[in-house]
């Protein structure tokens, strides 16, 4: 699978939020995590892991969407990805450069044919950034109906592939923070409430592990990542449950079907599994807040932020079929945490243990740009907490390169990705950095 990414006007921001995650014996929160000084520590290098994902048949990526004014998009393969850079990973340098700051940035989208950047804030509130200036007129504002706190709020948003919908992830206010994924119609630039139309509700046992990602995957399918419900320990054993759809990654279909507000695609791993969520594709995962594609391959990658010992990313291949259990809460990364892990469990591709001062992995995106020419193919991630950004490649599911980069940034909250392929920070304080060449 290959996600289509969207285009970015030169000097703004794509962001797409990584909620770091909070929760009783876990992580550091979003909302209200420690302002902490810069420093250039690395976290604890990467242990990768010795197996693999199932095996996959690569995809060709469809062309990048391209609104104008952006940079121009790389082609995309047509048999093959790019080769990364002979010298690898040791000669990257990069910086920091500042875009612009917005209040409680979250998640960010791009609609077809648009080019506005859609920011969702925490509170509750989508808004455009177009033109270098943010529109004072929200596009869309639940304020009322989101609650607020540690990691409760407006978490995700995602536009249809014709950018005729707008689809929001939000824990309410009302109704005990449950979860609720709702579409609402698109009227020229702003999103017309009398057409709001909820898909999914799922009741939160705890006020942390939310998730909050929303993606359409090139499948044109809706990607829904839903953390475990909290509690810590995942006390409710959600994440290993096929009956919840806790802990798991889903995939829908947005549109209507016999009744019901969404469609279960036929090729869902557990359609045909007596008890199952038909909706799931992944389970055995902690707070799944950020997950990604390669833009140029189409894997899969998840950031699951973990309870209180390791971070853990973990990879799959484009092509492979869904069910994988990723072993939380049996495992916390690569190191046991309450039993032995569910027959074929599938590793991390690597983890990241804590005692560097790590407290929540912020997952970022494969480089597939044309302006950091030594970064092609690496993913870049941090911890909200250390801040360093750190890259890492892969081959065959195994790490072959990894190195921590020459630019920090803290509480580092978020990457985002423009249709060009480069990528963009996000901090606590709302600052907005695009990742440039030094």
């Amino acid at each position: 699978m290959v996600v289509r990414p969207p285009s970015l006007v030169t000097a703004t921001v794509a962001l797409a939020v990584l909620l770091a995650g909070c929760r009783s014996g876990g992580g550091a929160d979003l909302g209200s995590g420690p302002n902490q000084t810069t420093t250039t520590t690395a976290p604890d290098t990467p242990a990768a892991s010795t197996s693999q994902p199932p095996g996959s048949t690569r995809q060709t990526a469809p062309p990048a969407t391209t609104i104008p004014g952006s940079p121009p998009a790389t082609s995309a393969p047509t048999t093959a990805v790019p080769p990364p850079p002979a010298s690898g990973l040791a000669s990257v340098q990069i910086k920091l450069s500042r875009v612009t700051t917005f209040v409680d940035p979250v998640a960010m989208a791009m609609r077809t044919g648009d080019g506005a950047f859609y920011i969702a804030e925490r509170r509750g509130r989508v808004r455009a950034f177009r033109g270098g200036a943010i529109d004072p007129t929200p596009v869309l504002d639940i304020s009322g109906d989101v609650s607020v706190g540690t990691e409760l709020g407006l978490l995700g948003l995602a536009f249809s592939p014709d950018g005729s919908k707008l689809y929001v992830n939000y824990t309410d206010a009302k109704d005990n923070n449950t979860t609720r994924i709702v579409e609402y119609g698109m009227n020229g630039l702003q999103a017309d409430p009398a057409t709001r139309r909820e898909l999914l509700s799922v009741p939160q046992p705890s006020t942390n592990d939310k998730g909050g990602q929303l993606a359409f995957g090139p499948d044109g399918m809706l990607w829904i990542g839903l953390g475990d419900g909290g509690g810590g320990g995942d006390p409710l054993d959600n994440a290993q449950k096929l009956t919840s759809l806790l802990g798991k990654i889903l995939r829908l279909d947005p549109r209507p079907s016999a009744g019901a507000p969404y469609t279960v695609p036929a090729d869902n791993p557990f359609v045909s599994t007596p008890g199952a969520r038909p909706e799931i594709w992944a389970l055995g995962l902690r707070n799944p807040a950020r997950f990604s594609f390669d833009r140029a391959t189409g894997d899969l990658w998840i950031a699951d932020i973990g309870q209180n010992a390791r971070e853990e990313v973990d990879f799959l291949p484009a092509g492979a079929r869904g069910g994988q259990n990723y072993g939380w809460a049996r495992v916390e990364g690569t190191k046991p945490y309450s039993g032995a892990a569910p027959a074929g469990a599938v590793p991390p591709l690597f983890d990241i243990g804590r005692g560097t001062g790590a407290c929540g992995i912020t997952g970022g995106y494969v480089y597939r740009g044309i302006r950091i020419g030594t970064l092609l193919g690496a993913y870049l991630y941090a911890d909200r907490c250390v801040g360093q950004i750190n890259a890492v490649r892969q081959t065959g599911g195994q790490v072959v390169d990894q190195r921590a980069m020459p630019a920090t940034a803290k509480p580092l909250t978020a990457f985002g990705q423009d249709g060009a392929g480069e990528l963009y920070a996000l901090t606590q304080d709302g600052a907005m950095f695009r990742i440039d060449p030094l």
